[in-house]
């Protein structure tokens, strides 16, 4: 496949990061969010109507989380160059990460549960070195509505645009990639903060969302993406 999306910060492709579209490790600073390997899926929930018939809702899952394999081998190619890494406690991290952060999601609304905890964080990792900027603590909080974003955006797990742009603010300079673009919110961000982006995205009724926000006559600040 070709570029499915281009402007003059940003390039999208269509296809699989790690046979079909390389270009992304051309780039300078990796920021991406891959498939964490802990076999996510959401909407296996049956329940009946007021007709009395079942009603199951559609299992989203994402492609490649089954194990952390295609994290691991995107991470392989890389090298140890700089990057910026979302994931999970779940499974083993990846290697030579110099430091962690956290995603803490305020106010997230887990609906109901029959637990006496739920998850309302995610980790970060950073690899490699360059990174610089004003210290920050190892917690990022951010508003975050699990609801109401996956419906308004179109994929089931966005990352906000504006945690994204503080994240790339410490990055060393150059090009941005993201070979598991999903929502687009790295892509996003990189423009908004006039840096130059590669994209890569494996499904594309997800390439489709980045293009429609990508496309949007004003810049997407402030959106959770």
């Amino acid at each position: 496949m070709s570029i499915y999306y281009q402007d003059d910060m940003v390039t999208l492709y269509l296809g699989d990061c790690l046979t079909e579209h390389r270009e992304w490790l051309d780039a300078d600073v990796l920021v991406t969010d891959p498939p964490y390997g802990i076999a996510w899926k959401r909407g296996a929930t049956t329940w009946y109507g007021k007709d009395g018939k079942p009603v199951r809702q559609n299992i989203e899952t994402v492609a490649g989380d089954k194990t952390p394999e295609v994290r691991d081998a995107a991470l392989y190619a890389w090298g140890n160059r700089p990057g910026i890494v979302f994931g999970s406690w779940r499974v083993a991290r990846p290697e030579n990460v110099q430091h962690r952060l956290i995603w803490h999601k305020i106010g997230r609304n887990p609906g109901p549960i029959n637990a006496p905890w739920f998850s309302a964080d995610e980790e970060i990792y950073i690899i490699g070195k360059g990174f610089s900027g004003r210290p920050h603590q190892t917690v990022y909080p951010t508003s975050e509505n699990r609801a109401t974003a996956p419906k308004s955006i179109g994929h089931p797990t966005p990352k906000p645009v504006p945690l994204m742009e503080q994240l790339i603010n410490k990055c060393p300079g150059g090009v941005i990639a993201d070979p598991f673009a999903g929502s687009g919110a790295t892509l996003l961000a990189a423009r908004n903060q006039g840096r130059k982006s590669i994209g890569v995205e494996l499904e594309e009724r997800y390439c489709e969302v980045i293009a429609r926000r990508l496309s949007q006559d004003i810049l997407d600040f402030g959106a959770t993406a």
